[in-house]
């Protein structure tokens, strides 16, 4: 079968793998002149890991493995700590912190270069029942017997399929009205396998290694009226301002970073029902469920997405009915990964007074077990593999 992906990023790379090792032959459209190698560090739950391992992704030496995840308030009592290597040891896989570079780069090992087609920005859509056709921004077409859009958030491929500027339900992924603030710089200290996030009225500060002597940090909240957020040198002055106060070691990574340390970066999120495509056409990753970052599981939907697409076109010689199986097949737990995300953290309103630092000293620790086997019970909950 031939295969067209539109989009060269973690979703797109993951699935020329998985069609590839089936026999497929594959085409990757990306409108970029190269890979990318731009963004921060990415936290993939055993979820993904175990879709990379099914994939026979090379996964030795990259990012860092998190064997426990640590939740305190804004003035640095300890709320709970996940046992993130026993979820490992029940799933078998790790949960890891891999810099988005690295993990781009494992994915295109072995990829051969002529399956790609650099600077081929989408344009029109074709699906005439017996295959599509795609025409690209220079008039080049390319022909195939299934298209897949692993093009992002906004995804051309998706407005091709549901209309102009179309999302999963006919309007664009619209921001929630939080952001994050992250970056990703030399280690000022060593977290070694341990992830922190501190929780406070102003929402949440994570923290994790990533590798390579690397960090990983965010920031989740909601931006004020009047905010500066263009300028990085008045956003880290904002930084400073509002979280030097927090506990130790937040002040010393403050105190580390650089303006061209901070990012700042609006959440989206495709409303549900989702809707994952049409005819021999179909979507992955934010293509299909854009969501906030707050639970962690934007690439690791991705690879599930592509898991379940590649078991159900191997179990199936219709092509169209093969995308509607796996489009039932994902809904569900998409879904639920996204209505969690969006309600993560509480970055302002009422829901933000039970993250206020006297409620949460008042408050009794959960029992480390208990929290770890709930947040294994969720991730296996969004998960179609585990």
């Amino acid at each position: 079968m031939r295969v067209l992906i539109v989009g060269a990023g973690i979703a797109g790379l993951a699935a020329a793998k998985g069609f590839l090792a089936a026999g497929h032959e594959v085409t990757v459209l990306e409108r970029a002149p190269a890979l990318r190698e731009t963004g921060c560090a990415i936290v993939l739950w055993s979820n993904g890991t175990t879709v990379l391992g099914d994939l026979g992704v090379r996964m030795d030496g990259a990012g860092r493995r998190i064997d426990a995840f640590e939740v305190r308030s804004a003035g640095g009592r300890r709320m709970v700590t996940m046992d993130t290597g026993r979820m490992a040891a029940r799933f078998g896989a790790p949960m890891v912190v891999i810099p988005r570079y690295v993990l781009i780069a494992r994915l295109a090992e072995g990829l051969p270069e002529e399956i790609f087609r650099f600077g081929a920005r989408f344009t029109r859509l074709h699906d005439d029942g017996r295959g599509v056709r795609v025409e690209t921004e220079d008039g080049t077409e390319y022909s195939g017997d299934l298209l897949v859009g692993a093009d992002g958030v906004n995804s051309p491929v998706s407005a091709a399929l549901f209309g102009p500027g179309s999302g999963t339900r006919g309007t664009a992924a619209p921001p929630t009205g939080v952001a994050t603030w992250q970056g990703l710089v030399p280690a000022p200290f060593d977290l070694g396998s341990r992830a922190l996030l501190f929780l406070g009225r102003l929402g949440g500060f994570g923290m994790a290694s990533a590798g390579d002597g690397l960090l990983q940090w965010l920031i989740d909240f909601r931006p004020r009226p009047g905010d500066d957020l263009a300028s990085p040198d008045r956003a880290l002055a904002a930084l400073r301002a509002r979280y030097g106060g927090w506990a130790s070691p937040i002040p010393e990574l403050l105190a580390a970073l650089t303006e061209k340390d901070v990012g700042f970066f609006p959440h989206h999120r495709h409303p549900a029902p989702l809707r994952w495509g049409r005819g021999r056409c179909t979507l992955i990753g934010d293509a299909a469920h854009a969501m906030p970052p707050m639970l962690a599981q934007g690439a690791g939907q991705a690879l599930e997405d592509v898991g379940a697409l590649l078991r159900a076109l191997a179990g199936n010689a219709d092509p169209a009915a093969a995308l509607r199986a796996y489009a039932k097949s994902r809904g569900r737990q998409a879904a639920l990964a996204s209505a969690v995300a969006v309600r993560g953290i509480a970055t302002s309103g009422p829901r933000a007074l039970f993250q206020s630092e006297g409620l949460l000293r008042a408050a009794p620790p959960l029992p480390g077990r208990l929290a770890t086997w709930l947040v294994g019970n969720l991730i296996k909950g969004v998960s179609d593999r585990l």
